[in-house]
């Protein structure tokens, strides 16, 4: 590892980043939340004295050494900075998706007991689980402390916790229920990931001349992991945006034309159509990064295709928020043609990221390793796990084997030792693996945006389709799905009309409450 990847620190990234000299300039989609005032375009210097000030900002709203700071608030870049205003003063905190409902952030807030939550004014209900509020922006309810409360507020001295310490909660997607609350360290979420990706890897690595953006929920630990590595390696420009709404999103990436694009599969999905834009907003993106969940096909190739690079990359990561990144594979336009000649699936999902994880598959029963070839249960051993579940001990006791870890996803290992994901296990279907239909009806039908294939005990999967705009014609589905497993009538519903992490993914169980499926399904549940 080397001398910068060592050295990094949450609460000290930007001081850091400072001293060292790194010239890149941060490009935001709209003003911050937490300073307005300061514009979309933003130097280092700029960013570590904006950390200091809320560092000040947090210590006089009583937040202290060892103390969470819940941080609740609409999507955008400004919540890593928060939290590494948090870290600077010894503070752990805790980012939280302003896409959570209020009753699932007062499960979490009671389960954390916070010193202080950080909000803004539209996600203040949950308030009273918090000892102290903080509100950015907007007017307060009484008890409840304003920026202009603690506007000009000597920040202390930076603090350096033990490798080993908690330094950060992060929450999962929760797409099963309410999610669990991950402790992560300097050792596990810095120095295994952010240090290994701050790395030049060839073709990885970033460049001096590159643009890199990001487009994903900045509350979950990637945003952490990909600023912190991304501004090591001191890029050109960093671009920062906030959501998926093209007007907005749109001017910045044709204006800055991005050469590595890494965004959640959603995103990518709601920008297809932008993909050959008039802006020409992805015709310079060498390398595309995806994690969060499952891609599909026709998204992968419709990106690959949008850009004049004449060999880009399409790099498919897969992991946890429990555990960082545990394989990934290289997508190219030649693979994704081939792949067209049978049934078009991402599932494969590369191979182990050598010599930091291990994986193994298990009958879901015994736990007893299975044959390669055989499905089963899949489970990692990697240095970067977290530390446990808040509130939750012992359903993270359930899922851990010695240095095993129960991911709770079915898949098959081949004999050449490539991952192919099958399922969650909660979500499994006798018929074959859900992930893999939903490939192949997004692939036979370009109008489908996005196929959800929900298992329902003593009935055939049902398939949920959004599409583009258009009703579904019941010719062209019956040709398209003529050769798969029988599968009950589509039920064909608009994008906003599917209920959704802050990483896009869909709560299925939401989705199955709403459609009236009931809560049994094929799978135990028991490894979630």
């Amino acid at each position: 590892m080397d001398f910068l990847a060592r050295r990094i620190e949450l609460g000290t990234l930007f001081d850091d980043l400072a001293e060292r000299g790194t010239r890149t300039t941060v490009h935001l989609d709209r003003p911050l939340d937490l300073a307005p005032d300061r514009g979309t375009v933003l130097n280092v210097p700029a960013l570590a004295g904006l950390v200091r000030d809320a560092a000040g900002w947090l210590a006089a709203a009583g937040a202290g050494r060892g103390d969470r700071v819940a941080i609740h608030k609409r999507n955008h870049w400004d919540t890593v900075l928060l939290c590494c205003a948090a870290a600077r003063i010894g503070a752990v905190p805790v980012p939280l998706s302003g896409h959570l409902d209020a009753e699932t952030v007062e499960t979490l807030l009671g389960r954390l007991g916070p010193a202080l939550l950080v909000a803004d004014p539209e996600r203040l209900a949950a308030r009273r689980a918090a000892a102290r509020t903080l509100v950015l922006g907007g007017d307060a309810p009484e008890g409840v402390l304003t920026l202009d409360d603690v506007h000009g507020a000597q920040a202390p001295a930076p603090h350096r916790p033990q490798v080993d310490d908690p330094l950060v909660v992060l929450h999962t997607s929760g797409t099963t229920g309410v999610p669990k609350l991950v402790v992560h360290s300097t050792r596990t979420l810095l120095r295994r990931l952010a240090g290994f990706e701050a790395h030049r890897w060839p073709l990885l690595g970033a460049r001096p001349d590159d643009v890199v953006a990001g487009a994903f929920s900045f509350a979950h630990g990637r945003a952490l992991a990909w600023t912190a590595s991304v501004l090591t390696l001191g890029p050109d420009r960093l671009l920062a945006v906030s959501g998926t709404d093209w007007a907005q999103a749109g001017p910045l990436l044709e204006r800055h034309r991005p050469t590595v694009m890494e965004a959640q599969p959603a995103t990518f999905v709601r920008w297809r159509r932008h993909a050959r834009g008039g802006g020409d907003p992805f015709g310079r993106v060498r390398l595309y990064v995806s994690t969060f969940d499952a891609v599909h096909p026709p998204t992968v190739r419709a990106f690959l295709q949008a850009t004049r690079r004449p060999r880009p990359v399409w790099l498919q990561g897969w992991g946890q928020s429990e555990t960082g990144p545990l394989t990934f594979r290289f997508l190219t336009r030649r693979a994704l043609a081939a792949e067209r000649e049978r049934h078009p699936t991402t599932r494969d999902l590369g191979r182990p990221v050598a010599g930091r994880t291990r994986l193994r598959v298990v009958d879901p029963r015994t736990l007893r390793p299975v044959p390669r070839g055989v499905e089963g249960l899949v489970v990692c051993a990697t240095k970067a796990l977290c530390q446990g579940y808040v509130g939750e001990p012992e359903r993270f006791a359930r899922k851990r084997a010695g240095r095993w870890f129960a991911t709770g996803d079915i898949g098959v290992l081949t004999r050449s030792g490539r991952l192919l994901l099958l399922d969650r296990e909660a979500d499994m279907i006798p018929e074959g693996s859900c992930a893999e239909l939903e490939d192949v009806v997004e692939d036979r039908l370009p109008e489908v945006l996005e196929c959800v294939v929900l298992g329902a005990p003593g009935s055939p999967p049902l398939p949920v389709v959004v599409t583009d705009g258009d009703a579904l014609d019941a010719a062209r589905w019956r040709d398209a799905t003529l050769d798969l497993p029988k599968l009950a009538e589509p039920v064909v519903l608009d994008w906003d009309a599917v209920p959704r992490t802050g990483t896009g993914k869909v709560r299925r169980a939401a989705l199955r409450e709403r459609l009236g499926l009931g809560t049994e399904t094929h799978g135990s549940g028991r490894w979630t």
